[in-house]
């Protein structure tokens, strides 16, 4: 991406979907030493940590990709709650979801609209680690917008990988 935005001078955007669950992750936020660990699991808490964590990578993607000079922006967003399959291992809550949801959550396209926005819009350009939802600028949680755990999440990842 670095080379393709140089040679074209065309900025490079990266787009990391995450979620408002990203505040009900953990208390310890990202559990380092326990990621495997199914004692104490909550499937909602593992959700959210999930979703903590793109919102860490992407900041800490935009703080390396500047400090490179990279034409590339990265950025997070909430779609918001969509009608989709989600909820298909929730039993009752499933059919009331889906029956009920289809009056107050977004369908497929608006839920992809921030998705496109943060890919293609000229208002965003230079615009790198920030948290959208709605086509607007959002605040993350505090935990969102700590950059230790940010850059401890990118070094355990990079451990992961060696």
């Amino acid at each position: 991406m670095k080379k393709t935005a140089r040679e074209t001078k065309r900025e490079g955007r990266i787009v990391n979907v995450s979620s408002e669950e990203h505040r009900f992750a953990y208390s310890e936020g990202i559990r380092f030493d326990r990621l495997n660990d199914e004692e104490g699991y909550s499937r909602r808490a593992a959700y959210g940590q999930s979703k903590l964590a793109n919102i860490l990578h992407a900041n800490e993607l935009a703080r390396r990709l500047k400090e490179d000079g990279a034409e590339i922006t990265a950025n997070s967003l909430h779609p918001g709650t969509i009608t989709t399959n989600l909820f298909r291992n929730l039993g009752v809550f499933e059919g009331v979801a889906s029956t009920v949801g289809k009056y107050f959550f977004k369908n497929i396209p608006q839920g992809a609209s921030t998705s496109c926005y943060l890919a293609l819009h000229p208002q965003v350009k230079g615009i790198s680690g920030e948290y959208f939802w709605d086509n607007n600028l959002a605040k993350p949680s505090s935990r969102a917008a700590d950059t230790d755990l940010s850059r401890k999440l990118w070094d355990f990842s990079m451990d992961l990988i060696k």
